[in-house]
């Protein structure tokens, strides 16, 4: 065999390699590699979906339970004024949160006292089942808080709430099964309320119901926050601002009230395969090139 041959030979057995290599690359590729994630909260069963792409080829699904300010089911209830309402004159606080009130608020700690964007209630015990509340937040219609035995706020949730009615407060109470509003007499006095701009605030003093029913304090309960329009004495569906993630003793102003709507938790996805496969194949064309560098060199001896 001539040297022209060989040099023919030797090209031939590289590129057969080189093939064989491509393609042994090619069958652990994995293009479109998918994860999924679970978001861990607790709250209404409303489900969101929300897709992002962390890598080339890499997508990753979170699954989340509701957002903030996530609409419940269609309702339209036409309310029953149920107490007398006098003027608020000063602003709501949180000067005594931690001390003799339990608070929460959506920001977490934001300052009802300071204009903006702040939904905040407050808790007091007075004696036994009966509470002092202090409610303030933003809408054009309403506010309300909300108690829950459970975290899905079905079961007849009781709700407080505070309308704008022409820059007057209307105050009423009402009861939240699986999103569906029903106006309801509730003991309730000692209503005084407020209204600048959208800045709604209320305080009034209620009896709550006992909740021993399904918790072992009478006093414990899902907190909760929402808002919604009311137009021409008609509350509209409710938006869920603030969501306890856990039942918490309105009587014990030590307890820290979390935001269940703001706690999300996703896994971490794989690094991306393309890079490694990559660099496989850079690797066997390289083995490649050195083989017939070898060869060639052999045939000039």
């Amino acid at each position: 065999m001539d040297n022209s041959s060989r040099l023919m030979f030797a090209v031939v057995m590289v590129m057969a390699y080189m093939v064989m290599g491509a393609q042994t690359q090619n069958s652990t590729v994995a293009p479109n590699v998918t994860m999924a994630a679970n978001v861990t909260t607790t709250g209404p069963n409303i489900t969101t979906n929300l897709s992002t792409t962390h890598s080339p080829g890499v997508n990753i699904t979170i699954n989340g339970t509701m957002a903030p300010n996530t609409t419940m089911s269609p309702t339209a209830v036409v309310p029953v004024v149920n107490t007398i309402i006098t003027a608020l004159t000063v602003n709501i606080s949180m000067t005594e949160c931690g001390k003799t009130q339990l608070c929460a608020a959506q920001p977490e700690n934001c300052d009802p006292a300071v204009a903006g964007s702040c939904f905040f209630v407050s808790t007091q015990q007075s004696s036994g089942q009966t509470f002092s509340f202090q409610l303030r937040g933003v809408s054009s219609g309403y506010i309300a808080v909300g108690l829950s035995t459970n975290s899905t706020l079905d079961g007849n949730a009781t709700i407080y709430v505070c309308a704008n009615n022409n820059g007057n407060v209307n105050f009423f109470t009402a009861l939240l099964d699986k999103g569906n509003l029903t106006t309801n007499t509730l003991p309730v006095n000692s209503v005084k309320g407020s209204v600048n701009g959208q800045t709604i605030q209320c305080t009034f003093s209620a009896t709550v119901p006992n909740a021993t029913a399904t918790r072992s304090i009478d006093t414990s309960f899902y907190l909760s926050i929402f808002n919604g329009s009311f137009i021409n004495g008609i509350l509209g569906r409710p938006n869920v601002v603030l969501l306890s993630s856990k039942a918490v003793d309105l009587s014990n102003p030590q307890n820290a009230v979390t935001n269940s709507l703001n706690i999300i938790t996703t896994t971490t996805a794989a690094p991306s395969t393309t890079s490694s496969h990559a660099f496989g194949l850079q690797h066997t064309l390289s083995q490649a090139l050195l083989i017939l560098l070898g060869v060639l060199g052999m045939m000039m001896l």
